[in-house]
């Protein structure tokens, strides 16, 4: 288990290609971006249906 654990770290460190801060600090606003963007329109659609549902049991209940 020891060996395995020293292998990966050994692997991360010398093996993997990293991005850099720069790389990851746009990807990061990217992704913060499109989450607003989507929560907006999520919550949009949400509030279509509340309204489009409560008109219809207001006219069901007439």
């Amino acid at each position: 288990m020891i060996n395995y654990i020293k292998e990966s770290y050994e692997e991360l460190k010398n093996h993997v290609t990293w991005i850099s801060l720069a790389e990851a600090q746009r990807l990061m606003v990217v992704v913060v971006v499109f989450t607003v963007l989507f929560s907006l329109l999520i919550w949009g659609i949400d509030s279509s249906f509340e309204k489009l549902i409560g008109m219809y049991f207001n006219f069901m209940k007439k």
